[in-house]
């Protein structure tokens, strides 16, 4: 298979599109291609599109954040039929597809929803894994560890031969680490579900698993329950009375990384009726501040979340003593998202969170409005003690 190549909003692939659309609609070779209704829709994700051709499907994976527009684009051709001859270069993805080799957690989110985490031949760790069905592959000896990034294990993956692989990487970031994979001819494909700016967006990314699988139907039947849903508490929790002061996480090494005004945690963060200190500030990824920055609004705050890997007050003081003098420590007002964690420490708040988040949203609500939704348990989050 050719090198995965980057096409900037390329012209060359628009003018192959067009053409090709011209040929006989009643002819399904490669060489006669003509658009047809598309049957995914998307809502809110910004980084993928797919278009739907008579005889194959282009999927783009865009990048939003770099100054410019630059194009992923790979084709998902029927297995057994010929691909388009008429657009040389665009990596070819067969479907659907049998086998995965995928890098994150998020990634195992995405399959599970989408009910094909038992293709999951090939896992970046074994060490943040929550899934049941992965990690009785992995006891199986149907899974096998092939490493991230860099460390990646490239004579096992492509001994392995998945039909794709979900790599854990920016659109626009260098392919260089997969260059004996896409050479050997795997298809590598960047999930950048972490650079939507809305938990929704972030969630969405099941449709391209949904495309990759013939599945497009019923996965977005159901991801369009949770939009409803997420909807519904949304419109609750933003139109509570009260929207009481939150700050997250703690500090690391130093630092205090905090979301910015534009990333999905914020979004959440005010879909659920709270105040967010840095709601207005610029940006999509991480504040980097220090404790002092940070300081006074925690000593004022009403809530504490997101407080990192410890499960009580007593963790938390042993890390800063300067912690007891936060407001939200004072009144116990700290939760954290490790409530479904296995017995091997991994969180399925980074796993199953991804494609629920009207469930993290019902959390929140529960959290900051006691008694504004029904009563019942946390899902994701509990309280430290």
């Amino acid at each position: 298979m050719p090198k995965n190549k980057r096409f900037a909003g390329s012209p060359a692939v628009v003018a192959a599109l067009l053409f090709m659309a011209c040929g006989n609609p009643r002819e399904r070779s490669s060489t006669a291609l003509v658009p047809v209704k598309a049957r995914t829709n998307l809502n809110y994700a910004r980084g993928f599109r797919i278009d739907y051709y008579d005889g194959f499907r282009a999927v783009s994976i865009v990048n939003h954040n770099s100054g410019k527009t630059d194009t992923l684009h790979y084709l998902l051709v029927d297995s057994g039929v010929a691909p388009p001859a008429g657009l040389p270069g665009i990596p070819v993805i067969q479907t659907p597809v049998k086998q995965f080799a995928v890098q994150s957690s998020a990634h195992v989110g995405l399959l599970d929803f989408a009910g094909v985490a038992d293709r999951i031949t090939g896992l970046g760790s074994f060490q943040y894994i929550y899934s049941p069905v992965v990690r009785e592959g992995i006891r199986a000896g149907k899974v096998k560890q092939i490493g991230i990034d860099n460390q990646i294990n490239s004579e096992l993956v492509i001994a392995m031969r998945p039909g794709v692989l979900i790599a854990m990487t920016n659109p626009d970031a260098a392919f260089g680490q997969y260059k004996a994979l896409i050479e050997a001819g795997i298809p590598v494909l960047p999930d950048a579900e972490w650079m939507e700016t809305t938990a929704l967006g972030r969630a969405e990314w099941v449709k391209l698993i949904g495309a990759l699988v013939d599945r497009e139907e019923s996965v977005g039947r159901e991801f369009d329950t949770v939009a409803q849903r997420y909807r519904q508490l949304a419109a609750i929790g933003s139109s509570a009375a009260v929207k009481p002061t939150v700050i997250v996480n703690m500090p690391f090494k130093g630092s205090w990384y905090l979301p910015a005004g534009g990333n999905y945690m914020s979004q959440l963060l005010q879909d659920a009726g709270a105040t967010y200190p840095w709601a207005d500030t610029k940006g999509t990824n991480s504040l980097v501040l220090n404790f002092e920055a940070v300081a006074p609004f925690a000593l004022k705050a009403d809530y504490w979340l997101n407080v990192g890997y410890v499960n009580s007050k007593k963790e938390l003081l042993a890390k800063d003593s300067r912690y007891s003098g936060f407001h939200p420590f004072q009144t116990d007002a700290l939760y954290n998202f490790n409530k479904r964690v296995n017995d091997i420490g991994s969180n399925d708040f980074w796993e199953s969170g991804l494609v629920n988040p009207q469930l993290v949203l019902a959390d929140l609500i529960r959290i900051l409005h006691p008694g504004l939704l029904p009563a019942d348990s946390l899902y994701y989050y509990k309280q430290l003690k």
